[in-house]
């Protein structure tokens, strides 16, 4: 079975729409990341309000489709990991959102 480019990991639609992105906590990993230089991988842990293994399986998804980067630092003597949308992932993100704007286009729930 062949995959369409629609539904290749990491890869956007010609409309913008990115179904790895898509994935609610994947979007909103990419929304807390989109205003920020980086974002270190506990704050986000407590942001998002999910568990470690969790967030860190969907870090592993965006990382591995060159949306997001990783930095190890020491802080507090502690090893910590530092998140960083990459160029790429910034492109995605906005992309996707601006595809989630035209399917939604001015629909207004009465």
């Amino acid at each position: 079975m062949t995959r369409s480019r629609e539904t290749e990991p990491g890869t956007a639609a010609e409309d913008g729409f990115d179904h790895l992105i898509h994935a609610p906590v994947r979007l909103r990993v990419c929304a807390a990341l989109e205003p920020v230089r980086e974002i270190e991988f506990g704050a986000l842990l407590t942001l998002l309000d999910i568990s470690k293994s969790a967030l860190s399986k969907h870090i592993a998804a965006l990382a591995e489709a060159g949306y997001v980067t990783q930095r190890r630092a020491v802080r507090d003597t502690r090893q910590r990991v530092w998140l960083h949308l990459s160029e790429t992932g910034r492109s995605a993100y906005r992309g996707h959102v601006a595809a989630l704007h035209r399917i939604v286009g001015d629909a207004r729930i009465p």
